[in-house]
C-alpha cells in the first residue's frame, strides 16, 4: 500500500510538470520569453521531482531480508 501511495503522489507531481510545460509553452510561443524561461524552470524541477519520488518509493519499499 505504501508502494502505492508513493508512485501515486509521483504521477500527480509528473501531472502538474506537464502543466507547467504547457504554461511555458504558451508563455514562449507569446513572445513572453520570462514567462516561458520561468515555467520551464519550474517543469524542471517538478520533473526531477516526480522521477526521484517514484524512484525512492520503489527503493525504500523492497522487502528486506532480515
Amino acid at each position: 500500500m505504501t508502494r502505492l501511495f508513493g508512485v501515486l503522489v509521483g504521477i500527480g507531481i509528473l501531472l502538474m510538470a506537464s502543466f507547467t510545460f504547457q504554461d511555458s509553452a504558451i508563455g514562449w510561443k507569446d513572445g513572453h520569453s520570462d514567462i516561458g524561461f520561468w515555467w520551464a524552470v519550474i517543469t524542471g524541477l517538478l520533473t526531477i521531482a516526480g522521477v526521484a519520488t517514484i524512484i525512492g518509493t520503489w527503493i525504500h519499499t523492497q522487502q528486506t531480508e532480515d
